[in-house]
């Protein structure tokens, strides 16, 4: 019988936990919020987790050789120590792509529906047409990144007749894309774009890489989605872009500080729709997690290749 000892900082419940024990894991579990080193974690080879890195000191963890991410965003963890003692890192590419798909799909509709004020008007009892509101028809989605997020969204998109552009390293063709280019040619590509929707990983090359010089770039009547990461958007800048009319509009669900300030200009902006980083939630979040955490926890007693290894070199 195989023995792995293997630490949980989220309790899946008794059935599923003992489904992975069946295994041959000896499992602990331990709430993330609060998690420190103790003495037992000495000899874990698998870590499964989100985000325990600023209160558990790894480097303690002498025997661990894996960690399984249940987020799709890495930044979070130490990847130089990772790269340094060589352990793998998996996450949970796709596990949040069809939630999100659909919230990039919400946010173009009700961005381009004016929704915010006819629900501001519902809030006033007030009666009002608009009469300035346009059709998704025949509009450009441009995706910065091609990955399942960006896939899923783009499926989704279908029945909506729009044409669907993106961005990636080196403009290869991506399914239900009607064409892609590459990363040199981002000038082109957002000349394009009536939305320009960001799904591709932070790292340190996509810090701010949504700058003064990229807002630019788009249309005066573009709207940018973001349900990537904050830091990719210099936020000063893009508030600017939002108050000149460089671009018409913004659906953000990420931001470079979270929770958003209080006092963050963004709140009061009336072409701007916030939610609070809840693209990824839904009914079949934990199923999918697990899932893809069950399927590389038994690969990994075979020997076998993990799904969605991250390339800590590249940070995705």
């Amino acid at each position: 019988m195989i023995n792995i000892k293997a630490l949980f900082t989220y309790n899946y419940g008794d059935e599923k936990i003992n489904k992975i024990r069946e295994l041959g894991y000896e499992i602990i579990l331990e709430n993330e919020s609060d998690i420190t080193y103790k003495e037992e974690f000495a000899d874990v080879e698998v870590l499964i987790c989100y985000n325990p890195f600023n209160t558990l000191n790894i480097s303690m963890m002498k025997n661990l050789k894996w960690i399984q991410l249940s987020s799709i965003g890495i930044d979070q963890t130490p990847k130089d120590y990772l790269i340094k003692n060589d352990i793998i890192l998996t996450n949970n590419k796709g596990g949040y792509s069809i939630p999100m798909g659909e919230w990039i799909v919400m946010k173009s509709l009700e961005l381009i529906k004016n929704s915010k004020n006819m629900y501001f008007n519902q809030t006033q009892r007030k009666w009002h047409m608009d009469t300035s509101i346009l059709e998704i028809y025949g509009k450009t989605i441009g995706f910065i990144g091609t990955g399942s997020i960006a896939v899923e969204a783009a499926k989704r998109f279908q029945g909506f007749e729009v044409n669907i552009i993106g961005l990636n390293t080196n403009g290869r063709d991506v399914e239900y894309f009607d064409k892609c280019y590459s990363k040199n040619e981002i000038k082109l590509m957002l000349s394009l774009c009536d939305y320009v929707v960001l799904t591709i990983p932070y790292t340190d090359d996509t810090h701010h890489m949504f700058n003064d010089d990229i807002f630019d770039l788009m249309k005066n009547d573009a709207y940018l989605i973001n349900v990537s990461r904050g830091s990719i958007i210099d936020e000063n800048a893009m508030i600017k872009a939002l108050r000149s009319g460089s671009i018409k509009g913004a659906a953000l669900d990420v931001f470079e500080q979270e929770p958003l300030s209080k006092n963050s200009p963004l709140w009061e902006l009336d072409n701007v729709i916030i939610t609070a980083h809840n693209s990824w939630v839904s009914e079949m979040r934990n199923l999918r997690r697990y899932n893809t955490i069950y399927e590389n926890m038994k690969r990994y007693t075979k020997g076998e290749n993990l799904k969605n290894v991250v390339d800590l070199t590249k940070g995705y």
